[in-house]
């Protein structure tokens, strides 16, 4: 990046990665992170929460049969296109030599955001809230997946973000 003249690397990780090790996925964006701060270029990091989008997923991977298995921990989703709007101005921004981190507006259990998913979707399979349902290999407490400090907080409420696209479809 020296070398092609790069003024500002941005990259986007996410909130709370550093809180849950026993996660390799989390573990990699870490160490991306790390990589980043470790070299030469200006840079910036942008951690967001779990995306809206993501939901299908999620209950995907927590499926056993007809049951849905979802961590109760805490999370804080956002709408991809607020994560985008938060993007474009530290892109457009001076480098922060440091971390912007950008959430939804609600916290709430894991359960409750793929609940309202299922729902919505008239998807027949069961909802189970599981205090040791793993997310990326590993256990979530209440605030592993959620800003901790000052973050930037998005307006569009899950369910009203839902009922727009069931209604788009």
């Amino acid at each position: 990046e020296s070398y092609a003249g790069v003024k500002h690397h941005v990259a986007v990780s996410i909130v709370g990665a550093d809180r849950l090790p026993g996660s390799g996925y989390l573990r990699a964006k870490i160490a991306q992170e790390n990589l980043i701060k470790a070299g030469t270029v200006p840079y910036s990091i942008l951690r967001s929460t779990q995306f809206f989008e993501f939901a299908a997923s999620i209950a995907m991977s927590g499926t056993i049969g007809q049951e849905v298995r979802i961590s109760t921990g805490g999370v804080q989703p956002i709408a991809s296109d607020e994560v985008v709007n938060a993007l474009k101005d530290v892109v457009l921004g001076d480098p922060k030599y440091g971390t912007v981190e950008v959430a939804g507006p609600v916290k709430m259990p894991m359960h409750e955001f793929i609940g309202y998913y299922l729902a919505s979707t008239e998807d027949p399979r069961q909802l189970v809230p599981d205090d040791h349902a793993l997310y990326f290999g590993t256990l979530l407490g209440s605030d592993s997946l959620v800003p901790l400090g000052d973050a930037r907080l998005g307006k569009i409420k899950y369910e009203s973000w839902l009922r727009s696209q069931l209604v788009q479809a």
